[in-house]
């Protein structure tokens, strides 16, 4: 995902600094998606060491990354409210980090795009169905924290709302246009139509808290970005999901 998520995190947290109580299920959940991102990272440092290469369609790996990217659980959860941010923030990060872990494997930190681009292209022709997938959770879970922090904004009192936070708000609905077009840009040449229909059906899904979070001054870029990646394809599945929004962020106001 590049550099654009640290930030996001840190302005997240900017927004929710001082926040009330976690809810306690969604804690929960947080806390098991990062006990499962660590064990993750003890598994394929073993697996690094030991000389191999992951599967990731076999237990320990596979349990782990259901844990993470608990697609179901996510999508049962109750509506948004504002002080789920921080756990959201908690489980949203612990899915980041695993992902990168997958993109990354066997590369030597720090991860360069140029100096490392064969080992990033064996990983992503080995693991892109879990590339995918960890994408599709990312992009639903990173909207969900969108709408948690809209929520936690428009809950405060208007003592609550330090400089800090309303600056915070501010550059983050600023950098959701970047997040937003690293995203699209997962939709690559060489991955599957199916992969592609499933990271292109997240961002229509969630087209509408995208729309409503991105900046006008900042809506041409994805604009762009949404314009290359329907004139790239060939599958008409993903190029309506991605006309879909291109339309929402068109006639947005």
């Amino acid at each position: 995902m590049g550099l654009a998520v640290p930030l996001f995190r840190a302005l997240l947290l900017l927004i929710a600094l001082s926040s009330p109580a976690l809810a306690e299920d969604g804690s929960a959940i947080a806390a098991q998606a990062k006990d499962a991102a660590t064990e993750l990272q003890a598994y394929l440092d073993g697996v690094l060491k030991g000389g191999g290469r992951p599967d990731y369609t076999k237990p320990p790996a596979s349990d782990l990354l259901g844990q993470v990217f608990n697609l179901k659980q996510l999508e049962a959860l109750p509506p948004v409210q504002g002080n789920d941010l921080l756990w959201l923030l908690d489980w949203v990060d612990a899915a980041n980090g695993a992902y990168k872990s997958i993109m990354a494997f066997g590369i030597a930190p720090p991860v360069n795009v140029q100096n490392d681009a064969a080992a990033l292209a064996r990983n992503f022709a080995d693991y892109q169905d879990q590339e995918a997938a960890a994408s599709n959770f990312l992009i639903r879970g990173t909207a969900r924290e969108i709408e948690a922090a809209f929520a936690f904004m428009n809950q405060l009192a208007p003592a609550q709302r330090t400089r800090v936070r309303i600056e915070g708000f501010t550059k983050m609905r600023a950098a959701n246009a970047q997040t937003m077009v690293l995203y699209l840009g997962c939709i690559v040449p060489g991955m599957t139509p199916a992969n592609a229909r499933l990271i292109s059906t997240a961002i229509r899904d969630t087209g509408p808290v995208w729309t409503a979070a991105i900046p006008p001054a900042d809506r041409p870029a994805v604009l762009a970005a949404l314009a290359k990646g329907e004139a790239a394809v060939k599958d008409d599945e993903i190029r309506d999901n991605l006309a879909s929004v291109e339309t929402l962020l068109t006639q947005a106001k």
